[in-house]
């Protein structure tokens, strides 16, 4: 694995969006390379459908709104690492990691690929990310689920992202209160600066 960007911030901040925009750079600024976007959230929505005592526990999780253990996002991305990286690609991870052990771990992995690891914080403020969540309609974003959300980012992902502030790796903070193309823009230009 030759680079890893990882987007971190508040549910609802566009680290999605910002992750498929930064792919498809990626893939036009460098045609030859293996590009691979890590949709933690998507693969464990995958994961819950898989019949199982352990998927009948998350998904009671997921029901109450409580954020699934770190060892499940492990279990998912290192599954991952083991049977799709084989060298040269560049990783994006969307929502991954949320805990400070789980990017601990994360941080160990990425270094035993020898990737050069980049971490994009893309800041919004709470009431913005609420308004945002609530806006886009999703059968499981009731105030509640929303509130429940947005409360890991303060217990759980605040420590992980002082972890990465103080780390050797390259911390980008991105204003995400902005059009879509013009964070973009922002995270293009301090990756590149």
């Amino acid at each position: 694995m030759d680079n890893a960007y990882i987007f971190i911030g508040r549910s609802g901040c566009g680290k999605g969006t910002q992750a498929e925009l930064l792919k498809a750079y990626l893939e036009k600024k460098n045609p030859g390379q293996r590009v691979i976007w890590f949709g933690t959230g998507e693969r464990f929505r995958t994961f819950l459908k898989e019949p199982g005592h352990t998927q009948d526990i998350a998904r009671g999780y997921v029901e109450r709104g409580k954020l699934s253990p770190e060892f499940l996002a492990i279990h998912i991305w290192s599954h991952f690492f083991i049977e799709d990286i084989v060298g040269g690609e560049s990783v994006i991870f969307d929502g991954t990691p949320r805990k400070l052990n789980e990017a601990r771990v994360l941080d160990d992995a990425l270094e035993f690929y020898g990737a050069k690891v980049s971490v994009i914080f893309i800041n919004v403020s709470r009431e913005w990310a609420r308004e945002r969540l609530l806006g886009r309609g999703r059968q499981d974003d009731t105030e509640e689920y929303i509130k429940n959300r947005l409360d890991w980012f303060e217990s759980d992902v605040a420590e992980t992202l002082a972890f990465y502030k103080d780390s050797k790796h390259a911390f980008l903070e991105i204003n995400g209160e902005q059009p879509i193309p013009k964070v973009h823009e922002d995270i293009v230009k301090q990756l590149e600066a």
